[in-house]
């Protein structure tokens, strides 16, 4: 579908022009800058990577700056420049975790710091099969939506792998802007390998709640979260941004939405993951 194509290194050379969108960190350091190009756009990770996107997102061509591991590029593309790209083909595609129960697909939606990763591996780790660890893809599919299974791997912080990672799982090699370790999965993190019908998305609060606590959330509500969450190349695409919107709005009226929130510890994590199976199976 997208085709990738690594480069040799080379000197990041300014650019003349002003970003068209920017990712900044809370503390102000830049992540990426967006500009246009003649044959689509060029996304630059400063210090790390520049990548080319054909404007119809089909062809991401990497050029790492100077002593970056190939394996960051990779890295950067597999879990920042992917999912853009897959935007530019009209998928949806969004920041969650998915884990099967019963045969479904469940999604765990949220920013940066809400526990993605920690409750999809807690899945994993405890009988269930993961299918994304962020950058979840959805299929329109018999009057609802599939959930697309992305990269076999889980990105976890320090105190995530020591509470749920088994010694010996393999690891992915380390990439140097992140402190996350990947683990890819295998017998102790078992993964799926095959689309499955979306049931329920779960957009994940901030952790202040004082128990596990589930609320219904209106198409409205729905498609606002959705939205902030949602993957997307180009911000002033007016066309695709149109397109982006009604299909957000048909998954949104979709009566699968809710609300979840939990204290975030980790001994919880077994009463978490089994309220959520029996919301799952209708008992709350």
């Amino acid at each position: 579908m997208i085709n990738f194509k690594l480069l040799d290194q080379r000197d990041q050379l300014s650019i003349e022009k002003k970003p068209f969108h920017q990712w900044v960190f809370p503390d102000g350091v830049l992540w990426t800058a967006f500009y246009r190009t003649d044959t689509g756009y060029l996304l630059r990770f400063p210090g790390m990577a520049d990548f080319e996107v054909s404007s119809d997102g089909s062809l991401v061509i990497c050029r790492p700056a100077p002593d970056v591991p190939e394996e960051t590029a990779k890295h950067l593309y597999l879990n920042q420049v992917l999912p853009l790209a897959l935007s530019k083909l009209g998928k949806l595609v969004f920041h969650a975790g998915t884990v099967e129960i019963a045969g479904m697909a469940f999604a765990f939606v949220g920013e940066a710091g809400r526990g993605k990763s920690t409750l999809t591996a807690s899945f994993a780790r405890n009988g269930f099969r993961f299918l994304t660890d962020d950058g979840l893809v959805l299929e329109v599919a018999d009057g609802g939506y599939q959930a697309v299974p992305s990269h076999p791997s889980i990105r976890l912080w320090a105190d995530s792998e020591k509470a749920l990672i088994p010694p010996g799982a393999e690891m992915a090699p380390a990439v140097n802007y992140t402190s996350k370790s990947r683990f890819m999965a295998g017998a102790g993190i078992a993964f799926c390998n095959q689309a499955l019908p979306l049931r329920r998305v779960y957009f994940l609060g901030d952790g202040s709640a004082q128990a596990i606590d589930f609320k219904p959330l209106g198409g409205a509500d729905a498609l606002v979260e959705l939205v902030k969450h949602s993957f997307l190349l180009d911000i002033e695409d007016h066309h695709l941004l149109a397109d982006q919107f009604d299909h957000l709005a048909r998954l949104a009226n979709q009566p699968i939405h809710f609300r979840l929130d939990y204290p975030r510890r980790y001994e919880d994590l077994a009463m978490v993951r089994q309220s959520i199976v029996e919301h799952v199976n209708g008992h709350f």
